[in-house]
């Protein structure tokens, strides 16, 4: 693996002489456009490469994200790209630095819940829930809003609490706003099941049925657990 940040000249990735930086959103191609040309068409190129291997092979992909940033380092859309190839590649340090910096940039929040999932990732499940129960968390919509509800229940799991877990699955399955979220949310309930099997199985089947949204009286109320808000009807948190 790479070290994080400046790479050397020798790790700058080459770029195929057909791709160009038409490839790239026209959101993205605009916030280039306070750079120079021929240097926003490299940067460009080097973020169309990053979108082409990020699934395939996201240590390529990073090196040229990381060779944009340092770069581009004050376009917000360039320290997006970083801060996701940065989390791909399990460099969940420098992802949150990253995508910190694309918010505080952009104003966009949408990048939350991968910001709390690198918490996870460097074994800081209590940053996430904490991340999950901010007041920008709680303005997120649509797929953003059900993957935090995902992180947030994995983070539950991380700490053994599998019932809080699938409860706050099983509201956001009913919530979900999209078929890719409500598939991602079965996935994750399918995991932490698995987890749960033998340990707080009966548990966690009381919870579901007595959550905000299932049939029955409390439909509407703030659903707690140990005294931590996993769903406000009113304030529409996790």
């Amino acid at each position: 693996m790479i070290p994080a940040h400046h790479l050397s000249k020798e790790d700058i990735p080459e770029i195929p002489p057909e791709v160009t930086g038409e490839d790239l959103d026209r959101r993205v191609r605009a916030a280039l456009g306070s750079l120079e040309p021929d240097y926003a068409d490299r940067v460009a190129r080097h973020l169309v490469m990053c979108a082409r291997l990020l699934d395939s092979d996201p240590e390529l992909a990073y090196r040229h994200a990381r060779t944009a940033a340092d770069r581009a380092g004050r376009i917000d859309v360039v320290r997006e790209a970083a801060g996701i190839a940065a989390y791909a590649t399990g460099r969940y340090a420098e992802a949150i630095r990253e995508l910190r910096t694309y918010v505080r940039l952009s104003g966009d929040t949408d990048c939350l819940p991968v910001i709390a999932d690198c918490e996870r990732g460097l074994g800081r499940p209590e940053r996430a829930i904490d991340i999950a129960g901010s007041a920008e968390a709680k303005r997120l919509e649509g797929d953003p809003r059900t993957e935090m509800a995902i992180v947030l229940a994995g983070a539950r799991a991380d700490l053994g609490e599998h019932a809080a877990g699938l409860a706050v699955l099983s509201r956001a399955g009913r919530l979900a706003e999209t078929s890719d979220g409500a598939e991602r949310v079965a996935l994750a309930r399918e995991r932490i099941e698995a987890l749960a099997t033998g340990v707080d199985r009966e548990q966690a089947d009381w919870m579901e049925q007595d959550a905000p949204g299932a049939e029955g009286e409390g439909s509407d109320e703030a659903y707690e657990m140990d005294g931590v808000t996993l769903f406000d009807a009113e304030e529409g948190s996790w």
